[in-house]
């Protein structure tokens, strides 16, 4: 085997085995729990349950905030807290001598809410907010939410705008086709980290809603 032919299959081999890494991380992400009520291709109704959520707000571009959101949560749950505690990513992001590791989980998700932008990561279902450890950012706060009934549509690709408000628009008239009543902003859910290729990644669209 000539040396160009070495190269490039030891640069597959690499690539392969950098996606095999990737995607073992995607899978270990504790995700939101919820039950499908109904469901039909990339479209579902899912009764959530009740959780808790590290959230923060900024104002700004719709993917510039994401970025900006994200690093400050990430923050967070990498030691920017009352009790120095790391939270380790076991997956959309999904330490101290002693400190006691927090799992992330998916998705991240980010809405708009009174002119800015509302990010926020879910908790571990381990954790409550007694044993949640406080931010010391006070841009970061940790709130209980109840469980709802939200409407879902699926899709992969990049985190542009273009494709959020394209899969909004399909989200909203499937919420219409069906009879049902939007009672929320959509929110735009991303399960999987950036280094995800894009055609892999889980993106959705989500909206709170009533029968």
């Amino acid at each position: 085997m000539n040396a160009p032919r070495r190269l490039a299959r030891i640069k597959r081999l690499v690539l392969i085995t950098l996606f095999l890494i990737f995607a073992v991380e995607a899978i270990a992400i504790e995700k939101a729990k919820y039950q499908v009520a109904e469901s039909d291709k990339n479209f579902e109704l899912r009764q959530y349950s009740p959780r808790i959520v590290a959230q923060t707000f900024v104002a700004g571009d719709f993917e510039a905030v994401g970025n900006v959101g994200f690093r400050r949560l990430y923050d967070y749950i990498n030691g920017k807290n009352i009790k120095n505690r790391k939270m380790t990513m076991t997956a959309p992001v999904t330490q101290e001598a002693e400190s006691e590791k927090i799992a992330m989980t998916a998705p991240v998700t980010q809405e708009k809410s009174q002119g800015r932008w509302r990010i926020t990561f879910l908790m571990p279902a381990e954790y409550t907010m007694e044993t949640l450890p406080r931010p010391l950012d006070e841009l970061v706060q940790l709130i209980e939410e109840p469980g709802y009934l939200m409407a879902s549509i699926r899709y992969s690709g990049t985190w542009s705008q273009k494709r959020f408000e394209k899969n909004k628009a399909l989200l909203q008239a499937e919420i219409a086709k069906r009879g049902l009543t939007a009672v929320g902003q959509p929110v735009w859910a991303r399960y999987d980290p950036p280094f995800m290729p894009w055609f892999l990644r889980r993106n959705e669209i989500l909206i709170r809603v009533q029968n």
